[in-house]
């Protein structure tokens, strides 16, 4: 099961058409609401959403995908799924949100706009080398958000949950 969360301005309706799309390709798909406010105080209502935790692969758009990888970093998933993952404040490069990073234990797919201000693509790459075990693909002409390239972003998905070790 693939559990997605909406990005800071967004809500869990939001998510809706990525849970479509995997459910299309016959994966098990569910969308997480979120509080509003600090990532900090998401990881509780995350985490009490998720069912066979060890054996689900969680993720989310911008936001969402934060406080997923913030959770990943205490308790490993079976997989993590960053969607247009907010590297930084559009304009603060030098104040990236990864220091959780290296402790994510579980395979890490991401999928990046190479036009998104939230992720200068130069600094995503660096940054993806201090995860254990991650695959970043970007997007050409893409920002923040991958809506105009939703059918390939989740066939990515697709291929990177079917090639996970199964859970224990």
């Amino acid at each position: 099961m693939i559990y997605l969360a909406h990005g800071a301005s967004g809500n869990a309706t939001s998510m809706q058409p990525y849970v479509d799309g995997l459910l299309r390709r016959g994966m098990g798909a569910a969308t997480v609401q979120l509080p509003r406010g600090a990532a900090e105080r998401a990881l509780d209502p995350y985490r009490a959403q998720v069912t066979d935790y060890a054996g689900a692969v969680i993720g989310g758009h911008s936001f969402g995908g934060r406080v997923a990888s913030m959770l990943a970093s205490l308790e490993p998933p079976r997989g993590l799924v960053l969607l247009s993952y907010p590297l930084h404040r559009p304009g603060r490069p030098d104040e990236q949100r990864t220091g959780h990073w290296p402790h994510i234990a579980c395979p890490v797919l991401l999928l990046s706009g190479e036009s998104d201000p939230f992720a200068r693509v130069d600094l995503l790459r660096a940054a993806v080398e201090t995860l254990p075990s991650a695959e970043l693909i970007t997007y050409s002409g893409v920002g923040h958000g991958l809506l105009s390239v939703i059918e390939g972003a989740l066939d990515q998905v697709a291929a990177f949950v079917d090639g996970l070790p199964p859970s224990s």
